[in-house]
């Protein structure tokens, strides 16, 4: 049963951003007793995704505050207003949204009229507060509606999923931005199904999501672009038909084209590079579809010739979140994933929490495809 409030705050472990391009410092924080329709989560592992390092470096988020967003943990308490969640239940938390908008209205909350501010405002929208504090001053928290970069964290009932207990919890916390972007971008925006083609620029862990997802329904060929050898051997692991290396490609447009016969119908750029973009947009068959993901610099346009797309009829659609409503698309890959078709644990690398600077090097040196910090 949810326990009676009053329920008293918890100090934890925090990994706190205090000066832009600064390192993660390991301090001690207050957590605030979950208010409403919020919950409070014993964190067990957090993903380390490209967000947070863009955040920590570069991306205006105020100061100081606790990123992370791929969290996975057990509830341990909650507050007066919950329904669909009880102490004990394991969570997978992700990104934050009203449930009020048009877009959220019609599932689709990753278009959340408000998601700007809910998932990188750093307090709570209703009254300016933090769920954070130090030494009587506060710390900014609720960065996509969680802060998992902490051993616990509040979250808002709606973004938090409740998973089967038997799964291996510390590495399930991905699911709930970088696998479910990648995989939902393949199967929910692109709509990949049996026989249709498909290149993916970029094998980090969004590319090979979309990867494993499309093999899972049978799309083909498969085409991986991306310079890193580990990781095209990884993609021909994972299912795909064609690894090409764009360094050591002369014309990396005939080379997708010559292994989809001609063409792909579908295409996902992960690397948010304009010149790449070109080539998968040049890359489409008629009526073809080209998905963005990756993180553009702030000034970049999309460098695709209009004549040529008119003349085939392609489609671009920018993707947040792959499209998904996380209550229903991770149980979804976690179905996938018991069936062996969906094996993202092999992108997975764990290190102690104590080790974040070290995670967050490593999958910027590109070392590690997915690093999660275990608590």
């Amino acid at each position: 049963m949810n326990q009676a409030l009053p329920i008293a705050a918890q100090p934890a472990r925090a990994a706190i951003v205090r000066q832009q391009g600064g390192p993660f410092s390991l301090e001690t924080v207050e957590v605030a007793a979950p208010r409403a329709d919020e919950v409070r989560v014993r964190m067990v592992g957090t993903g380390v995704c490209h967000t947070d390092l863009v955040c920590r470096d570069a991306f205006p988020v105020p100061l100081p505050i606790v990123l992370g967003h791929e969290g996975a943990g057990v509830v341990e308490a909650v507050g007066p207003q919950v329904k669909g969640l009880k102490v004990g239940d394991h969570v997978v938390l992700s990104f934050n949204s009203c449930g009020g908008c048009h877009s959220c209205a019609h599932e689709a909350p990753a278009y959340c009229f408000s998601f700007m501010p809910l998932n990188f405002g750093g307090l709570r929208l209703e009254d300016g507060s933090s769920p954070l504090s130090q030494s009587g001053g506060q710390v900014h928290a609720n960065f996509f509606g969680q802060s998992s970069f902490a051993s616990y964290a509040i979250v808002r009932e709606g973004n938090a999923v409740a998973i089967p207990t038997d799964l291996p919890l510390e590495i399930m916390g991905p699911l709930g931005c970088g696998i479910q972007t990648g995989a939902g971008a393949a199967l929910n925006s692109l709509k990949l199904g049996k026989g249709l083609s498909f290149a993916v620029f970029g094998g980090g862990a969004v590319g090979l999501s979309a990867l494993m997802a499309a093999k899972a329904v049978g799309a083909g060929p498969l085409i991986v672009v991306e310079p890193n050898p580990a990781r095209r051997a990884l993609a021909l692991e994972l299912g795909a038909d064609t690894v090409i290396d764009p360094r050591a490609t002369e014309d990396v447009l005939a080379a997708v084209k010559a292994a989809g016969g001609g063409g792909v119908l579908t295409a996902l750029d992960t690397t948010g590079i304009p010149a790449v973009i070109a080539t998968a947009a040049e890359a489409l068959l008629p009526n073809g579809m080209l998905g963005l993901v990756g993180a553009s610099p702030m000034d970049a346009t999309l460098p695709v010739n209009i004549m040529s797309m008119l003349l085939r009829g392609i489609g671009i659609k920018a993707i947040l979140e792959g499209d998904s409503q996380p209550r229903e698309f991770i149980p979804q890959l976690i179905a996938l994933y018991r069936e062996g078709k969906f094996p993202f644990d092999k992108l997975v690398k764990t290190f102690p929490f104590e080790q974040i600077n070290e995670a967050a090097h490593a999958s910027e040196t590109g070392e590690v495809i997915k690093p999660v910090v275990v608590f």
